[in-house]
């Protein structure tokens, strides 16, 4: 049986002592109420918060991640952090590939790969985030371009590597909108990937690996799309701001 995840993306948000209070509740509410063991809950948490997180979640049901790493693992960049930091943390997840990293930072596929290498060899599992705009969904292209982000970024990889990967689709046109995909388009999508995995690394691969929906997942969707058979999950942002509202998410299965 595959992983089912929840994981929150908490972008540019919550100075330190916000992040620790909904830390607190989240992990609490999370002991409390949390019965399905197949559930793993994650923080993305901003680089500031990480230290102190992980203070609260070690040895709880909720793991750690990143938002965001560099493809080297040492240097001169100002500014960065490496997969090397990050594990001395520690975190187990680094989000990479998000859709606003491509854009507003001119991530690239090539350097995406190169990310993937650098986690995958520090023991660190990448959540790996494509999707298209609604242009490209318009289009009727929506399929071909998702996947070619999976093959450019990913698909040099061996299969025991790939295995260590959880994919996140989030259709950019729904992130943060309001706007959510019906259960059908998620369904549709999340099997076109894992069709597309299968075709790659072989059915044993697809069906082991997560692939979570991101894009305005809140309480009142969360069940109908988790209960779509290829939606392992979500990647949530807003609602992640909010521990009721997050956890009630993970309860959703």
């Amino acid at each position: 049986m595959r992983q089912n995840i929840v994981a929150g993306n908490w972008k540019m948000n919550n100075t330190l002592d916000e992040g620790l209070k909904l830390t607190s509740e989240v992990v609490n509410m999370v002991q409390d109420e949390l019965t399905n063991n197949n559930v793993q809950v994650i923080l993305g948490c901003p680089f500031v918060h990480l230290t102190s997180v992980q203070k609260l979640t070690n040895g709880t049901k909720v793991a750690l991640s990143a938002q965001n790493c560099h493809e080297e693992t040492k240097g001169a960049y100002t500014g960065e952090i490496s997969a090397t930091m990050l594990k001395s943390v520690p975190v187990e997840y680094v989000i990479i590939g998000h859709s606003e990293r491509r854009q507003y930072f001119g991530e690239s596929h090539q350097t995406l790969a190169k990310k993937t290498d650098t986690l995958l060899a520090h023991n660190l599992a990448p959540i790996f985030c494509c999707g298209e705009s609604l242009d490209i969904r318009e289009k009727g292209e929506h399929v071909v371009y998702v996947c070619n982000q999976l093959k450019d970024s990913l698909f040099h990889l061996s299969a025991e590597d790939f295995a260590k990967l959880v994919i996140a689709y989030e259709p950019i046109w729904a992130i943060g909108t309001g706007v959510t995909a019906s259960n059908e388009q998620a369904q549709d999508m999340h099997l076109a990937i894992r069709n597309f995995i299968a075709d790659k690394y072989g059915k044993e691969v697809a069906e082991g690996t997560s692939i979570l929906y991101g894009g305005s997942v809140k309480p009142g969707n969360a069940k109908e799309l988790f209960a779509c058979p290829d939606v392992d999950g979500g990647l949530v942002g807003g609602a992640s701001l909010k521990s009721r509202d997050f956890v009630d998410i993970a309860k959703s299965f």
